[in-house]
């Protein structure tokens, strides 16, 4: 993490936000039950429950234990179930293995979240300027969870049978398509990408740095569902010309067809979300795609995922906050394609970068600079948000990182070309 500078950190309401980030991840958690709450319906996703306790874990050991004098533990014996990755804070649970923790219950948890929360609010006007910061990457860290929270949750419904919603939602009147995607084209040479240190930034976001752009044009939206359809309706998935020989594989292996959720049903496709299955929206954003599909799809439509710089270029000068984000416990769902461009919110967007390190990159000291420098390889970047970001948690130099397979989350595709 980049702390920002001390002045600031002093001048941020940082105890309405802590209460704010903390009351959101309960009123997602809301509608479950005890058994919702505990199941891990894959490796990639962790019940509910341990999101609750991972990020309250989070703030009782690197805040309350580090720096409150006298501060006990709620309960020794947790650290070991909720600990993450963190190597520097010893043994920990396996993270496949997540769902076998019955006990605490739902209700425990939420007791540990008051306690230590009940903790923080004493804590707060007394932190000094290195522990406010540790805070306030607290909050931006149980943001992300927040999200992992929503997503695993419709994983997790979607293995039942019964298919139940989370938020029922009314059926929405289908919009007209968008007109044929528009292209951007900057000019080309040198660009700075990279957070600048103003404020808050994850560490892999820095340092700022040069890049030298090609001369190139970007989509000025994403790909829809209908557009997806035809992807699929001319043989994309059953033509290897299109796919990445690790895509191919995965494709062959595990028998994929579609995007992740979707199903033909009476000859029409459908979608299923945190609404229940739904017949898909032509005009809405494809989601739940991976880094394969996403460049299968773009060698079909004859052009090319953009990279992190090109995209980061062209969004710098657009509003993140003006995106479709999560702004409280609710529906979430991608809304329809719009005309002109849009850079965040909607769906995470696949760019055709690894996530590596950037020029002077140099990870934080001690058990927090475990945080992102350690997950540099192998994994593709992803920008702009989506439906199931908080809103406030994204910016133009935003990393998001996953490996090409994944798609469990609102993952999506823009595209870009050579000139």
């Amino acid at each position: 993490m980049r702390a920002p500078a001390a002045a600031s950190i002093q001048d941020q309401p940082l105890a309405r936000r802590y209460e704010s980030v903390r009351a959101l991840s309960l009123a997602l958690a809301a509608p479950l039950s005890d058994a919702d709450a505990t199941v891990q319906s894959m490796p990639d996703a962790s019940p509910a429950k341990w999101h609750l306790a991972h990020t309250t874990w989070f703030f009782e050991t690197f805040v309350l234990r580090d720096s409150v004098p006298g501060y006990r533990l709620h309960d020794e014996r947790w650290p070991f179930l909720f600990n993450s990755y963190y190597e520097a804070e010893g043994r920990r649970h396996a993270r496949d293995r997540r769902g076998m923790i019955t006990r605490p219950t739902l209700d425990e948890v939420r007791a540990y979240r008051a306690h230590v929360d009940a903790a923080m609010a004493a804590a707060l006007p007394t932190l000094g300027d290195d522990a406010r910061a540790i805070v306030a990457l607290g909050c931006h860290h149980e943001e992300q969870h927040q999200e992992l929270l929503v997503t695993d949750i419709l994983h997790l419904f979607s293995e039942n049978p019964l298919e139940p919603a989370l938020w029922p939602a009314a059926r929405k009147v289908p919009v007209a398509m968008p007109g044929p995607v528009g292209w951007i084209s900057p000019s080309g040479g040198i660009a700075t990408i990279g957070h600048d240190g103003g404020a808050f930034a994850f560490d892999c976001e820095g340092p700022r740095h040069e890049v030298l752009l090609t001369p190139h044009a970007i989509a000025d939206r994403t790909v829809t569902n209908g557009e997806w359809a035809a992807f699929i309706a001319d043989g994309g998935y059953a033509d290897a010309r299109h796919w990445l020989s690790d895509g191919w594989a995965w494709v062959k292996a595990e028998g994929i067809a579609a995007p992740l959720y979707w199903e033909q049903r009476d000859g029409a496709w459908t979608r299923f979300g945190l609404d229940g299955r739904r017949p898909i929206d032509p005009a809405a954003p494809v989601t739940h795609v991976s880094f394969f599909e996403a460049d299968a799809y773009a060698s079909w439509a004859g052009a090319r995922l953009p990279t992190e710089a090109e995209w980061e270029a062209a969004a710098q000068t657009h509003d993140a906050n003006i995106g479709h984000f999560m702004d409280a416990a609710g529906p979430v769902e991608p809304r329809p394609a719009t005309e002109g461009p849009a850079f965040f919110g909607d769906v995470w967007e696949w760019t055709g970068s690894a996530y590596r390190p950037y020029p002077g990159f140099r990870a934080a000291e001690g058990a927090v600079g475990e945080y992102n420098g350690k997950f540099m390889s192998g994994q593709f970047v992803l920008r702009g948000g989506s439906c199931a970001t908080p809103r406030g948690h994204a910016r133009a130099s935003y990393r998001n990182f996953f490996y090409p397979h994944q798609r469990w989350q609102f993952t999506g595709v823009r595209l870009a070309k050579d000139l």
